[in-house]
């Protein structure tokens, strides 16, 4: 099997509004967020490729047009916007154009990661 990462980063803010009080994350704050996006394939294309990385542009554009220094939970329309759910959005937009997607990862901060992997389909 083999497997091809790309990182992407981008800045936004958010607030997760249904923690107890007193919690820090209640405020608004922002993060400096690093987003992986992982493929795998059983083969290679002709060209060699999982997938040629330069396909992957779309999902820099997305990012950088979308999520780059907005409000997260306007533009998610949530008032929960995690790491984790982050990590589903992405992996959602990601899979829908790219079948080879296996993973999507989000950080907020140097030390932490979120993870979306769907389980594998029974077989």
């Amino acid at each position: 099997m083999y497997r091809i990462t790309k990182q992407f980063a981008f800045s936004a803010s958010h607030q997760l509004l249904r923690v107890p009080e007193g919690h820090p994350c209640s405020r608004l704050h922002g993060h400096n967020y690093i987003v992986e996006v992982e493929l795998i394939g059983e083969e290679l294309n002709s060209a060699g490729f999982v997938r040629d990385y330069l396909e992957l542009a779309e999902l820099k554009s997305y990012i950088d047009d979308e999520l780059d220094h907005r409000h997260l939970n306007d533009v998610l329309g949530d008032d929960m916007v995690t790491a984790e759910k982050m990590a589903k959005h992405l992996y959602d937009w990601a899979v829908a154009r790219w079948p080879e997607v296996s993973a999507m990862r989000v950080s907020e901060t140097p030390k932490t990661w979120a993870e979306y992997r769907p389980t594998p389909a029974a077989g």
